[in-house]
């Protein structure tokens, strides 16, 4: 296994419009996260991924870029940016920024040009078809975020793709202009310092071109997924990505690849292919609902170890795994795969993070998951901001699926506002995010989980995340060993072995809120195994046998 940095790296997610304000605008801003380097120092983390803050309209949150080298207003400045920079790689933290280009806003000049006519020099630069006749679009394909996939242009009399919002149109990755516009874009954010990218939905960029009818599902649209995820040259045009940008650089790469297999993960990722260096796969956190992600059903943690172990040992040595729990598109870990009750919020929040960190792979802790944070109690739709969760209740709703309170039940457990209220510094108004009116709630369980409360306690979520950060940084065996699931059929308790040579290390996480019996590899009973790290103050060591609620320890031995 050839090591590198970025395996052995520990990756932060911040969200900027919920981080920090710096100026009392009630946003987040780059400056706001200039001020909060040291407590990033103190956590321990080596990279920052930062969700866009490109210029762009905001109709999805700064994931609509209208200008690639810009930066949003209402997050500062470029020279704001640049002295972010500067002082991360000072502390020693790299960024990387998020890459955004299987589209644009519908506000960028490329598109402003492309729409205005047909025969513009830019017309090309997007996916544009005629309808199949009056007012019919070109194909029955539905957007990720409701309705159909095509808007009609009137002024042309044309279609143009938008696989998400109509105010995000797709770009034409066939067209060669357009390729070369993006890697220069990309080259030049290099030339500036950056460390890297996270790629949003990189896996859509290559469509077939006949772009056929999808299969119908859940009486709304019709699938685009077979002709637009992994299209038939995503991978010709990451490998010319690779040599015209990556390669000249020593960058952290990983790709948002919805629907990617471990064969496909393979293809993007695998030592030898000069694509990236990893992709983020969903199959975790995918939901059991018949209505896409739209679900309030408890994870079965059955189906959560066949996945995350599958994934562990079928990348093998020739790929590298994206290890998280949640992230901006994600409702939070403790949430929904722990208990956040007040009596259990704590232990579980450190049980999954055990689960998570001693696995093969590298981890993302995104903002607010190392202090535990929760769901918000959402009660009233107006309290959403999120594009996607008020697009999906009007069409839910209106085409009678659901009921409202189905429908805010469904909310209240996979909105994505959830990751996006702001973080919780400490106790003060509005949870020290800001000294205005927040831009979304700040959670009301802000007086008992903040970052003051818990720097200051040492057995705190915050501490044991230093804690497990680490124990990675000083054990080779969690970064590089191999990987075996145990207890595989334990519908309780996830236990799995990391191997490599004479090092042995045993991790076991009880999931549920019950005290559970188990049975365990004695090997790492026996006096010379060090338990390395243990949600509950006592020692998993004297009871073997049993577990406590939501209990998770792990041990290190050394064979001589």
């Amino acid at each position: 296994m050839e090591r590198k940095w970025w395996k052995e790296a520990i990756v932060y997610q911040i969200y900027p419009r919920s981080f920090k304000d710096s100026n009392g605008d009630g946003i987040g801003d780059l400056n706001g996260i200039r001020q909060k380097l040291s407590y990033l120092k103190l956590l321990g983390i080596d990279v920052i991924w930062l969700s866009p803050v490109y210029q762009s309209p905001n109709d999805d949150n700064g994931y609509d870029i209208s200008d690639y080298k810009k930066v949003m207003d209402e997050f500062g400045t470029m020279n704001d940016f640049d002295d972010l920079l500067k002082e991360a790689h000072e502390n020693g933290i790299r960024i990387i920024m998020d890459l955004v280009v299987n589209h644009t806003s519908d506000e960028h000049p490329w598109f402003l040009e492309s729409r205005s006519s047909r025969e513009n020099p830019y017309r090309d630069y997007y996916i544009w078809r005629e309808g199949k006749g009056e007012n019919e679009p070109p194909n029955n394909w539905g957007s990720c975020f409701g309705g159909s996939a095509w808007e009609k242009d009137e002024k042309t009399g044309m279609y143009y793709l938008h696989l998400f919002s109509p105010k995000q149109p797709d770009l034409n990755w066939e067209n060669e202009a357009v390729r070369n516009e993006v890697f220069e874009m990309m080259d030049w954010w290099c030339r500036k310092g950056i460390d890297g990218f996270r790629m949003d939905v990189i896996s859509m960029i290559s469509k077939t071109p006949s772009l056929p009818d999808g299969e119908v599902k859940e009486g709304l649209y019709g699938d685009f997924s077979p002709y637009a995820v992994h299209g038939p040259k995503v991978h010709t045009y990451l490998k010319e990505m690779n040599k015209k940008v990556l390669s000249n650089y020593d960058l952290m790469t990983v790709g948002e690849t919805a629907g990617v297999t471990v064969e496909e993960a393979r293809k993007y990722a695998g030592s030898g292919e000069q694509e990236l260096n990893m992709v983020f796969h969903f199959e975790h956190v995918e939901g059991d609902g018949e209505l896409r992600k739209w679900t309030d059903k408890k994870p079965d943690l059955l189906r959560l170890k066949r996945v995350l172990s599958r994934w562990q040992e079928e990348l093998g040595d020739d790929a590298w795994n994206s290890l998280y729990w949640d992230n901006h598109d994600q409702p939070r870990a403790v949430s929904r795969f722990g208990d956040d009750s007040s009596r259990y919020r704590e232990v579980s929040a450190k049980m999954l993070a055990t689960c998570l960190h001693m696995m093969r792979g590298t981890p993302y802790i995104y903002q607010g998951e190392e202090l535990g944070m929760t769901n918000y109690p959402f009660t009233e739709l107006s309290q959403f901001r999120d594009i996607e969760s008020l697009n999906a209740y009007k069409e839910l709703i209106g085409k009678g699926l659901v009921s409202h309170e189905t429908m805010m039940r469904y909310l209240r457990c996979k909105s994505r506002d959830h990751a996006r209220t702001p973080m919780q510094w400490d106790d003060s108004p509005e949870a020290g995010f800001t000294n205005a009116v927040p831009w979304i709630s700040v959670n009301p369980n802000y007086i008992e989980i903040n970052a003051e409360k818990e720097l200051a306690d040492e057995n705190s979520v915050f501490h044991y995340y230093r804690k497990l950060i680490k124990l990675r940084k000083n054990y080779e065996i969690i970064v590089y060993g191999n990987y075996e699931l145990i207890m595989k059929e334990d519908t309780r308790v996830f236990a799995y072995v990391r191997s490599l040579g004479d090092e042995r290390l045993l991790v076991v996480c009880n999931f549920s809120d019950e005290e559970t019996a188990v049975s365990l590899p004695e090997e790492f009973f026996r006096e010379d195994a060090t338990c390395l790290i243990h949600n509950y103050n006592d020692s998993l060591q004297q009871r073997q046998s049993r577990l406590l609620p939501y209990e998770a320890a792990a041990y290190y031995l050394h064979k001589k």
